[in-house]
C-alpha cells in the first residue's frame, strides 16, 4: 500500500457516490478526499450485510483479512483494504477502487491471454488457502498496467471446507516451488495481523490448509464437479 493510498483510505473524508448494482450485500462506491487529493474506494458496511447461516456478521473483517494474507504472501492479489468506524453507514471496509473493464474477467482472461495463466493459478492457490466460498469470474479484474486483482473476499476463511470458485482450470497442476516457499510460513502459524479478524478455529484451519498444500504440492481438484459459486460471473 502506497503512502497516498494509506492516507486516503485511513484518513480521507468518505462521501458516498452510489450503490454498486447487483451486489448481494449493500456495497457502495465512495469518494475519499484529504488535503486536496481524492480517489475512490469500495465501502462495505456491516449495516448492509444480509444475515448468513454459515458466516457471522462482520464480513468486512474478512475483506481486511484477505488483504493482509495477500500482503503477508507478497502476492499483491487483494487491493489495499482498511477498516473504518466513521464512514456514513458505520463500521465497514474501504478497499481501493480498481479501474477495470467489466467485460474483462476470469473467463476472458483465461481464454484470451495465456500469458496471464501463472497469475490466475496464483489466485487459485490464494483461494485454496483462504477457503474462498465465492470466487466468481467477475471477481477477477485486470487493472491499470495489466495487473490482475482478486476482489470480493468477504466469504473467506471458514474453518470447514467451503471452497467454491470458477478457477478449476489449473486443478491438479503442480504448485511452483517459489509459491510453495511463500506459503511455507503459514504452516507454522497464521500471520499475527489476522488475530482479532478471525477466530481461533479459522486461524488453525488456515494453517492446516497450508500444510495440506505443501504436502500434496498440487492445486486442489473438485471431485464433485459442484464447487462453483452462482452466478458464475
Amino acid at each position: 500500500m502506497s503512502a497516498r493510498e494509506l492516507r486516503l483510505l485511513e484518513e480521507g473524508a468518505v462521501e458516498l457516490v452510489g450503490r454498486i448494482a447487483n451486489s448481494s450485500n449493500a456495497t457502495f462506491l465512495a469518494r475519499l478526499s484529504a488535503e486536496g487529493d481524492c480517489a475512490y474506494a469500495i465501502y462495505k458496511p456491516e449495516a448492509g450485510e444480509r444475515p448468513l447461516a454459515d458466516f457471522e456478521p462482520g464480513l468486512y473483517r474478512r475483506e481486511r483479512a484477505a488483504y493482509l494474507l495477500s500482503e503477508a504472501l507478497r502476492w499483491g492479489i487483494v487491493p489495499p483494504t482498511v477498516i473504518r468506524e466513521d464512514p456514513p453507514l458505520g463500521s465497514g471496509s474501504l478497499q481501493w477502487f480498481i479501474e477495470a473493464d467489466p467485460g474483462v474477467h476470469y473467463f476472458t482472461l483465461y481464454a484470451d491471454a495465456p500469458q496471464t495463466h501463472p497469475e490466475l493459478a496464483r489466485i487459485a492457490l490464494f483461494d485454496a488457502l483462504a477457503n474462498n466460498t465465492d470466487r466468481k469470474s467477475g471477481h477477477v479484474l485486470r487493472g491499470p498496467g495489466g495487473h490482475i486483482w482478486g476482489i470480493d473476499n468477504g466469504l473467506c476463511f471458514a474453518a470447514s471446507n467451503k471452497l467454491r470458485t470458477v478457477i478449476w482450470d489449473f486443478a491438479g497442476e503442480p504448485i511452483p516451488a517459489d509459491l510453495l516457499a511463500d506459503i511455507a510460513p503459514l504452516a507454522e502459524g497464521a500471520p499475527p495481523e489476522l488475530a482479532g479478524l478471525l477466530d481461533g478455529g479459522e486461524l488453525a484451519a488456515l494453517e492446516r490448509r497450508a500444510r495440506r498444500l505443501l504436502r500434496e504440492g498440487v492445486l486442489p481438484e473438485d471431485a464433485t464437479g459442484m464447487r462453483y459459486p452462482w452466478p458464475l460471473v
